[in-house]
Order: C-alpha cells, then structure tokens, then sequence
C-alpha cells in the first residue's frame, strides 16, 4: 500500500522528492540555510495507516546578536525593519559620530551562519587646506585643515562664469571633491558689425566692447547674393573662443553698399 503525500515545513527540504511514497519508506528533513530546526523530530516513517506521523518540525529563522561594538559609542547602528531582533537576511546601517568617517560597508546583513557580514569602522579624516582655481577664489575659507565632509564654496572673477559645483566636500579619501573652473569671456573678434545679441541688434564697437560672456551666443548676419537677402549665424562663446561664421564679410563699403543686417531677412535659408 501507499502513502499520502508528506506534510510540508516551512523553510525545509525533503531528502527524498517523489509522487507516491510506500508504507514504511523514510524521509529526513532539512532546514534551508538561514533557518535552523526546533528540537522537533526530522525523520519520519509512513505508518502502514498510509499516513505519516504527526509532525513536530519546525525551521526557524536564524538570530544575529547585537553587533560588538567596540569603539568608544562612535559607531551606532539603526535596525531596517521595526522591532530588536535581527533574524536571517534582516539589514542594520551603520553611522560614525560626526565628524569622524565611516570606512568600509555602510550596511551589514544577518547570515546563515549567525554572524554580521560586515562591520565598519569610524576614522577621523582631514584634508588640507584648499587651494584656489584660476580665474576665482575661495569664499571665505580659513587657511586651515578640514574635518570629512566640511565644505567649501568657490566664485570666479567679473566675467568668469562658474561652471561645475559651486561647493567642494573634504571626502573620505583624504582628498577634496571635484572643483569648479572658471570660464573665459570672449572678446569680438571683429572691430566693426551690427550682431544679435539677446534678440536685439547691437553694434560690436559701442555696445559690445567687453565681450560676451562664457555660454552666451551672439548672431552674425550673412549675404544671400542671390537673393538679395540676409541670415543670421548663431556662434557660442566657449571658454574665451568665438569662431566668425565662414560667411561673414565685415562692414567693408568695398564689399557691398548695404551692411547684410539691414537687408530683408532671407525666408527659407538652408
């Protein structure tokens, strides 16, 4: 005769997986890793009732204790989940007392086996007194060490344009975070036109003396001869380079008697 099919336990295996089991036939159970059994019975045999023993198995979750934590209350840890006891696969976060660093993993996770998979430590870490950047300054910085994660702020001179973090941070490594750089105006690289500037014309000799700043565009106005007709070039000031449109002729009456910009703008212009 046969057996029923075995009861099932939670978090465990049968050595022995099949459809129909004979009476008499044994099976063991094992618990997965992470669970580890009560004092329950892990062996059982099919009576020749056709049916299987009551089971007392149970596979329970494993414990970790409380980290061992040596290190004078300057490291701490927050549970993920509510409630004080840490079972398998359940995450602890680690911090460090400001102003000291946390080395090593942040988390820890309860294992198989009962312990902590990692724990870090705190370390006080300083960087050196920052140095400037070329074109700009340090706001209102101490020549002195900093602590991790102390910040410091940086500008750039009259017509510099910041580009990048405005704040740097004193990182774990000792080092300082990337700064910023500071990029150059351009001056107009011709000595006479009308241009767009900010949809306005304006004349390069009077109203654009200084330049155009780091990002900005400004338009040239090129001739259609065939059609009688004006287009405008937009050109991007880079870092201190602008770059005339291969098309621009410059206010020169030998070229033409009408300067392109107070041509009729060209419709379709390609």
């Amino acid at each position: 005769s046969v057996c029923s099919k075995p009861p099932e336990v939670l978090f465990a295996t049968i050595n022995v997986v099949k459809t129909v089991y004979d009476v008499g036939e044994e099976i063991e159970y094992t618990c997965r890793p992470g669970f580890v059994p009560n004092n329950g019975q892990r062996k059982y045999t099919c009576q020749p009732t056709g049916k299987w023993p009551l089971n007392t198995l149970l596979c329970l979750p494993v414990t970790c204790p409380p980290p061992p934590l040596s290190e004078f209350g300057v490291l701490s840890y927050r549970h993920v989940k509510p409630g004080n006891i840490s079972y398998y696969m359940d995450t602890i976060i680690f911090e460090c007392v400001p102003p000291l660093a946390l080395i090593g993993n942040e988390t820890a996770t309860c294992q198989a086996n009962g312990t902590w998979s990692s724990i870090p430590e705190c370390r006080a870490v300083t960087c050196p007194a920052p140095s400037g950047i070329e074109n700009g300054f340090l706001n209102f910085a101490v020549r002195r060490t900093y602590h991790y994660n102390e910040t410091v702020s940086f500008s750039c001179q009259s017509r510099y344009v910041l580009e990048g973090p405005k704040h740097s941070r004193c990182e774990k490594t000792g080092n300082w975070s990337t700064k910023p750089t500071c990029k150059e105006p351009c001056k107009m690289p011709v000595k006479k036109a009308v241009v767009l500037y900010e949809g306005e014309k304006k004349r390069v000799q009077s109203d654009l003396k200084e330049g155009i700043l780091h990002g900005e565009t400004v338009s040239f106005f090129c001739k259609n001869k065939e059609k009688s007709c004006a287009y405008t070039v937009p050109v991007q000031c880079v870092d201190g380079n602008l770059t005339l449109p291969a098309c621009f002729k410059g206010m020169s009456q030998a070229n033409f008697k009408t300067d392109p910009s107070d041509m009729k703008p060209c419709e379709d212009h390609e």
